[in-house]
């Protein structure tokens, strides 16, 4: 009833732990069977490992967080060898998360993954809390069209393109993107923000402004879903500030193939499940037979 094929590779459902907040779901195996979820994006991996961002890097809001963690993680060799023979031991679709400050180290961390047992490769060409690289490339259309085609051009697995709501125009970008080569956007990414210390008189975050995720976001992220599917012929995976199975459906009814979740992990660990059983609640109300029947109805 909820699987769905996109890119040649069958997910038994449309929920996708979000990259940045699931790690490498072996902390989240030992809470409830993560091999239930449709899939799992990787924590954002760069070429060489990285410490991440000094100072504070959570910080909660009004409906919502701003991070700034600064792509911590252990590297795309260290990941090959360490962590995805575990991931795959939990039965679900991998997607590798890749991230980086120039196009010859996205092309260097391609080329080593293209060997390896992954599903997917998600290109984070808009993460808003690095010093450099990342977010450059997810601004501008043009700019991101030549990145998105040098790396289609070396790249084996099916590409997804993470998209910036920071861009300068999302449908172009998207449009740019798709024009590239890329086999399917997922979006969005989050929100450029910040947050002051009115008693230390200076910005929370050592670089000043962070990532703003969680149900502050979904109405933007939502209506950029809607544009973006309506303007290119690629499928497009929804994110920000799903909260529910309702939340969930929207996203569906606006065009997206499959959903992922992300800040909503950090409150309830298992709350991929409650939005996995919400949907096949709805479905079964509904007499839905296949997600096809709303996606992209509105």
């Amino acid at each position: 009833m909820l699987n769905v094929n996109f890119c040649g590779i069958d997910f038994k459902n449309p929920v996708i732990a979000a990259s940045g907040t699931f790690g490498f779901g072996e902390e989240f195996n030992r809470l409830y069977d993560v091999g239930m979820l449709g899939g799992i994006s990787s924590k954002g991996l760069t070429l060489n490992k990285r410490e991440g961002n000094s100072g504070i890097r959570v910080y909660e809001t009004s409906s919502g967080m701003l991070n700034s963690v600064g792509l911590q993680n252990p590297g795309i060799d260290s990941f090959i060898k360490n962590e995805l023979p575990k991931m795959k031991k939990l039965n679900t679709k991998i997607i590798a998360n890749v991230g980086g400050a120039t196009l010859e180290e996205y092309i260097e961390a391609i080329l080593k993954l293209n060997c390896s047992d992954i599903d997917m490769i998600e290109l984070n060409i808009s993460c808003p809390n690095v010093k450099c690289g990342g977010m450059a490339f997810g601004i501008k259309s043009s700019t991101a069209f030549e990145v998105v085609k040098e790396i289609k051009s070396v790249c084996k697995k099916p590409l997804m393109v993470k998209l910036s709501p920071n861009a300068e125009d999302i449908v172009d970008m998207a449009y740019k993107c798709t024009e590239a080569g890329a086999d399917a956007l997922s979006l969005i990414n989050t929100l450029k923000g910040m947050a002051i210390d009115i008693n230390k008189k200076r910005a929370v975050f050592d670089n000043t402004f962070a990532g703003l995720s969680g149900p502050a976001v979904k109405p933007i992220a939502l209506r950029m879903v809607y544009e973006v599917c309506k303007a290119v012929d690629i499928p497009v995976v929804g994110i920000g500030g799903i909260m529910s199975a309702e939340d969930a459906i929207e996203f569906i009814m606006a065009g997206a193939y499959a959903v992922q979740i992300g800040t909503a992990n950090f409150i309830k660990p298992d709350i991929a499940l409650d939005i996995i059983r919400g949907l096949e609640k709805f479905m079964e109300k509904e007499n839905i037979k296949k997600l096809s029947e709303i996606r992209g109805i509105i």
